[in-house]
């Protein structure tokens, strides 16, 4: 008997908790603390890019390394564009910056520069 009730108070303070965390959630997501890539179209995304690779003072523009082109803007939007597709079909639940960061900036290669492209790039969607 004893057990029965420990564990029907076990079971409702657990179910209390979920709740809580749930609204939690719903507060954080509703007050705009939280912005998904979906907020943001892909002109915005490059912009971000294009100011996280150092804007006019970057070496490289949009940090297009991968082909030598005359427009990396293009580029860069035709990157973000085939992301998106990209990222629909696979299931790495990542949020999309952190995946495209990841492809953009892999940190296979360089560890610290993806955890600063992703950072740097949130943090210029987040000021538009």
């Amino acid at each position: 008997m004893k057990n029965k009730i420990i564990k029907v108070i076990l079971l409702t303070i657990l179910y209390i908790i979920i709740i809580i965390i749930f609204f939690i959630g719903v507060l954080l997501v509703k007050s705009n603390k939280i912005a998904f890539s979906t907020d943001y179209t892909n002109e915005q995304i490059a912009d971000a890019i294009y100011r996280a690779e150092g804007g006019k003072k970057a070496r490289v523009l949009y940090g297009i390394l991968s082909i030598k082109t005359t427009n990396p803007k293009q580029v860069c939007l035709n990157t973000i564009k085939n992301h998106r597709l990209r990222h629909k079909k696979h299931s790495c639940k990542l949020d999309f910056i952190v995946c495209l960061g990841n492809r953009y900036c892999p940190s296979s290669v360089d560890f610290i520069g993806n955890r600063n492209w992703i950072r740097n790039v949130n943090k210029f969607l987040e000021r538009k």
